[in-house]
């Protein structure tokens, strides 16, 4: 008889999405104060998110490209600069005046 019956409610399960990086950093100091003193075993194999900072960025072949290159993409400054550029010569061909 589900008509009369009562869910039970959900278990509550907290998923942090933010994350607090003063906390992940006091955590490391500690981690290796604690390590550093013999409490811990020191742990050759542990994964810190900071050691594959910007280490993917070599094996993308468009990246090394602009790398190697020296170029950079195009910024949004020098985006805008051209867009009103552009905006300009539109005008004065529509118009044949400098002058907006």
């Amino acid at each position: 008889m589900g008509l009369f019956s009562t869910r039970k409610p959900r278990k509550f399960r907290r998923v942090s999405i933010y994350t607090d990086e003063r906390r992940d950093k006091r955590d490391r100091l500690v981690r290796d104060v604690l390590r550093e003193m013999g409490k811990l075993p020191t742990d050759e194999h542990t994964i810190e998110p900071d050691h594959f900072k910007g280490k993917f960025a070599k094996y993308i072949p468009r990246t090394q490209r602009n790398i190697d290159n020296g170029r950079s993409r195009l910024t949004w400054p020098v985006a805008i600069i051209v867009i009103i550029i552009l905006i300009f010569i539109w005008h004065y061909l529509k118009t044949g005046n400098v002058h907006l």
